[in-house]
Order: structure tokens, then sequence, then C-alpha cells
């Protein structure tokens, strides 16, 4: 036996979260489905267990949550100038509340956005897919990219990580092709953009018909 051995960070068969050793395990998955999202997606059970991924990916968000809302708390407090007492403690009252709401809020959306990535890939990669479950992995692994979406302008930028993290993740747990895949990430990405379009050009034409 090698007594000077340290043990590394816990790894369960196939590679998903693993609740009996959180910190290590969590770096451990962070790393492999960050830098490879192939060999990770491809090695994950694709049903027994919703807690996992689950935890891992509320974690993320509790993690983007308390420090974003930190940075906002630190620059209303800046603002301040350290006078005003009553709008810091409302500030940190109302930081101090979205970030209990994030587990009840984060499981919901989780759930729903995994509904409708779903929905399209039971119409684009057939009845052959491997089940809601997969999917459900698929969009709280992902959610990695939460770890660094609260930093200023660059965050969003590199949270679009998330959307190649989604093609890779939903081709290699389905089975299908790289096409298929990014159409069942990327089409609710572009519905949405469309319907912000439309709402703009909406309210452009009204304020123009306010102002002529």
């Amino acid at each position: 036996m090698n007594v000077g051995a340290v043990p590394g960070p816990a790894r369960s068969p196939g590679g998903d979260y693993n609740l009996s050793d959180p910190f290590n395990s969590f770096v451990d998955v962070t790393r492999r489905v960050v830098t490879r999202p192939t060999e990770f997606f491809g090695r994950l059970p694709r049903r027994g267990d919703y807690l996992s991924p689950l935890v891992f990916a509320l974690i993320c968000a509790l993690v983007s949550a308390v420090l974003g809302g930190l940075l906002r708390f630190a620059w209303a407090d800046a603002s301040l100038g350290g006078v005003r007492f009553e709008a810091a403690e409302a500030s940190f009252l109302g930081f101090l509340a979205s970030v209990l709401f994030v587990p009840i809020g984060s499981t919901v959306g989780l759930f729903v956005l995994a509904a409708v990535v779903h929905l399209l890939v039971v119409l684009f990669a057939g009845p052959q897919n491997s089940g809601f479950e997969a999917t459900f992995r698929v969009v709280c692994y992902a959610a990695v990219t939460n770890l660094v979406n609260w930093i200023p302008l660059v965050g969003g930028i590199l949270a679009l990580y998330g959307l190649y993290l989604g093609v890779v993740g939903v081709r290699e747990m389905h089975g299908t092709t790289t096409g298929r895949a990014a159409l069942v990430v990327l089409l609710p990405v572009a519905a949405i953009a469309l319907l912000v379009l439309i709402v703009l050009v909406v309210a452009g034409a009204f304020a123009l018909g306010r102002l002529s």
C-alpha cells in the first residue's frame, strides 16, 4: 500500500457529480465538463439520478447569485457614499432575498427548460432518444457557465460557451448528429431573440406614433 499517496477528487462511475464528496467532486466535474465536454457527456449515465445533476446546477446558480449580488451591493454602497444607511440595508435585504429564492427558482427553471429542450429532442432526434432524464442532465451540467455569467460585460460572452456545451451534450447523450443537436439548442435562443426583436419594433413604432 502506498502510504504517501494523496487521495484525488472523488469520481463516481460515469463521471456524475458525487454528493458524498461535494467539494472535490464539484471541482472535478467542473473541470471535465468545461475542458472535455465530449468525453464527459459521452460517459455520463443517461438515467438513474436526478438529484446529483440538480445539486450541481444549483451550486453554480448560488455561486452566481452570491458573487453577482455582492458585486451589485458593493456598487450600490459605493454610490451611496456610506451615508444613507436605510437604502444600504434595503439593498442588502434584497440581495439576501434573491439568494434565498435561487434554489426554488432555479429548480423550476431547470425542469421547464429541460422540458422545452426535450420536446425539440423528440422532434429532431426522434423516438430513439435517451429520454427526458438525459436531457435534464445536459441542461444541469451545461449550467456550469453560471459560475462566470455574473462578471460584468465578459460574463455574458463567456456564458455563450453554455450553448456549445448544450450542443455537445444533446449530441452525445441522445446519439444524434451535431446538426440536429444544434437545432435543438439554438432554436429556443432564436425564438427568444425574434420575440425580443418584435417587442422592440412594436415599442419603437408606438413611440414614433406618439411623437408624430
